[in-house]
């Protein structure tokens, strides 16, 4: 039987201003839409409306002071670094990207869901305890993984493959063995955290896997990499609950980064996320990609999977990629069985 899949989406997230001539813009999710729309899937998804993340919610992650100055911004346009800004009714619009992440967890928790994918505006990977920063207001993903917490999980997997190392996430777990967070980014790259020896600290220390790339890694390396080392290291951590901050900024054609994936690559990367979760709880976010053509075959190609369709096995493998599974492996072998 096919997963129940649903989709988040509001309008509001439309009205979220993140200044002139920004990257990421409206017609981002326009285009997401757009995308599943022609490859005829969206009639077979359950469209589901957001609600708002409580301050209850919001300050498991997030300082009182860092919720209040996000609140601050209603109704009018405040800059909170040169490259993130809130507009009137962008607090709004954060209050519900967090909520849609919020409310997939409990859905796909309690058995109404399967799996979900929340097209939000702003993204939040960047989103760190107490400040905004890289397109991000509140950390989506990371308030949705604390609901989960609440609800008594205590192995949450959170797999990232935007193409910027997601720093709010990491340091948010930083210390906490019940959150595996797992990115695959260009580095160095913005914002310049997510070298491979960054672990985690404490308790947590093994539960934070950067795997730092060069640019020009393409559709064989990713693969490669999601299908040797994630997908192990996620089936090892044997997760109650998968969350993925799906970014498709390394895609070939994106204007703010040098990776070289495709649409069929993003497909192998979510099966491999899929493997890794060897459960039916998945909850996808949202987070960077600014080519729209790119946003639209790559969102559908990851619906596909989500969907339970079978990826199209990539043939092709890259000397490169095959040394890049061997150092990881490596290098996470003692905190990790991968053989």
């Amino acid at each position: 039987m096919s997963p129940r899949v649903g989709l988040y989406d509001d309008p509001l997230f439309r009205r979220h201003d993140a200044g002139p001539g920004h990257p990421e813009r409206p017609q981002r999710l326009d285009a997401f839409r757009r995308g599943l729309a022609e490859s005829g899937q969206e009639d077979l998804l359950e469209l589901l409306e957001p609600r708002e993340a409580t301050r209850d919610e919001l300050v498991r992650v997030h300082t009182p002071a860092h919720v209040e100055s996000i609140e601050a911004t209603r109704g009018r346009t405040v800059r909170f670094d040169p490259d993130t800004q809130a507009g009137p009714e962008s607090c709004a619009a954060a209050l519900r990207a967090a909520g849609a992440v919020v409310d997939a967890v409990e859905r796909v928790l309690d058995g109404r869901l399967d799996r979900a994918f929340c097209a939000v505006r702003p993204p939040g990977h960047h989103a760190e305890r107490g400040r905004a920063m890289g397109f991000c207001l509140y950390n989506n993903v990371a308030v949705g993984a604390a609901r989960a917490l609440d609800q008594g999980l205590d192995r949450v997997l959170i797999l990232d493959f935007d193409v910027h190392h997601g720093n709010g996430t990491q340091a948010i777990f930083w210390e906490d063995p019940r959150i595996l967070y797992v990115s695959s980014h260009e580095y160095p790259f913005y914002p310049g955290t997510g070298a491979p020896q960054d672990v985690g600290e404490g308790r947590g220390r093994g539960f934070t896997v950067n795997l730092a790339l060069p640019a020009g890694c393409g559709d064989a390396e990713y693969a490669a990499l999601y299908t040797e080392v994630v997908a192990p290291i996620g089936r090892s951590f044997d997760p109650q609950l998968v969350l993925v901050s799906a970014g498709f900024d390394p895609h070939v054609d994106d204007p703010l980064a040098g990776m070289r994936v495709t649409a069929a690559g993003f497909g192998a990367v979510m099966s491999a996320c899929l493997e890794a979760a060897g459960t039916r709880k998945v909850v996808v976010a949202l987070e960077g990609g600014y080519d729209l053509e790119g946003i639209a075959a790559s969102g559908a190609e990851v619906m596909r999977r989500l969907r339970g369709e079978p990826a199209a096995e990539l043939s092709e493998r890259s000397p490169f990629g095959d040394r890049l599974v061997t150092h990881y492996r490596r290098l996470f072998a003692s905190h990790w069985p991968l053989g």
